[in-house]
């Protein structure tokens, strides 16, 4: 059985007006001084931004209560200075966004000027295990395809500046303006991963390995497989089902290549497309199938993955929790449609952010 590990990044926000929160140095610093041993909670590129790792699990069920117990542990750790967490994956609410005092942090703001002063987006990353490096350069390049379904059934960020955008998943749309950043080419080897990232960071144009911000790659620190493409998730019963999803998705690209299934040529060009239909419309209308690249309802999309990936959840035993997670997001709504909701009902953004701090815990 496959391990898998999520790191979840949470806006930091003002609960009484739901504007985020420059204050992810003293959260840190209450952790750390209420469990001086813990490793969880991170500090990243914002001073808005917290995020945390769960531990590699087998079994869902437990992975599932390590990302509701980190939640928890984030929003008592935030609450003990005034603020609270939203697993928001943009700030529905205006923000002038802090970069975090550190040489790396500061690196980057410089060199890439106003496309990193706009990065305040949330993600959740799935890491999955793998055998080796060839294994794990062969599962990227046959998961490709599918990625963008990730995204549509993980989209949280309708709102920007205080504005719908249109999109479901507009994190995605923020996120490549990195220049590394997107859907890649096939490989074929480890051999030639490891000299296209190589050549990346001989150009100067990104600083080390760490920027190679693929939509899906192998960890440069865990042996992993790193999928980069989902918003976090208002809920963290859709962030247990994306993980589901991607380790049966990484166990089945693994059987595709050790059977010396071919992955599908798809282009960059056509993958790109794909992307951006699954941000534009979420679950709401049509997707890019992932065989064909041809327009098909969204649920229809999302089914062709579960038939995909069948085998495998059976075997796992995740098929029953994936089943029903995907019957009740499908019937509910992604986190775009659950903010868009609010926001009709409510007409204030601020009370979409209070109400969207109490999803993220359960409530």
């Amino acid at each position: 059985m496959r391990t898998v590990g999520v790191e979840e990044e949470l806006l930091l926000v003002d609960p009484d007006s739901g504007e985020p929160k420059a204050l992810s140095a003293a959260v840190l610093a209450r952790a750390a001084h209420d469990d001086p041993g813990q490793d969880v909670f991170e500090k990243e590129l914002f001073g808005q931004m917290l995020e945390f790792a769960t531990h590699p699990r087998s079994e869902m069920a437990a992975l599932g209560a390590e990302i509701v117990r980190c939640r928890e542990e984030a929003a008592r750790h935030a609450g003990e200075i005034g603020c609270s967490v939203a697993a928001l994956a943009t700030s529905p609410l205006p923000v002038s966004p802090s970069i975090s005092m550190n040489e790396r942090y500061q690196w980057m703001a410089e060199r890439y000027g106003i496309a990193a002063q706009e990065q305040l987006v949330c993600g959740c990353h799935v890491h999955v295990s793998v055998e080796s490096d060839e294994e794990g350069v062969a599962v990227v390049d046959r998961l490709r395809p599918w990625l963008a379904v990730l995204c549509a059934l993980s989209a949280n960020s309708p709102f920007w500046q205080g504005r719908d955008t249109g999109y479901a998943a507009y994190r995605s749309r923020v996120w490549g303006r990195w220049p590394s950043a997107g859907p890649t080419e096939l490989f074929g080897s480890a051999e030639r991963y490891h000299r296209r990232v190589a050549d990346m960071v001989a150009t100067g144009v990104i600083l080390d390995e760490a920027m190679v911000y693929f939509d899906a790659r192998p960890s440069a620190r865990y042996p992993t497989v790193e999928i980069r493409v989902a918003d976090v998730c208002l809920r963290a019963d859709t962030a247990v089902l994306v993980a589901a999803l991607t380790r049966a998705l990484v166990e089945t690209a693994a059987r595709e290549w050790r059977a010396g299934r071919p992955p599908l040529d798809h282009s960059v060009s056509v993958l790109r497309l794909a992307a951006w239909q699954a941000a534009r419309s979420g679950l709401d209308q049509e997707l890019l199938d992932p065989a064909t690249m041809r327009p098909r309802p969204a649920a229809a999309v999302v089914r062709s993955l579960l038939e995909h990936l069948g085998d495998v959840l059976v075997e796992s035993g995740d098929a029953p929790l994936v089943e029903g997670a995907v019957a009740e997001l499908l019937s509910r709504g992604n986190g775009a449609r659950e903010q868009r909701l609010l926001m009709e009902r409510t007409g204030s953004l601020r009370d979409l952010v209070a109400e969207c701090v109490r999803r993220t815990q359960g409530e």
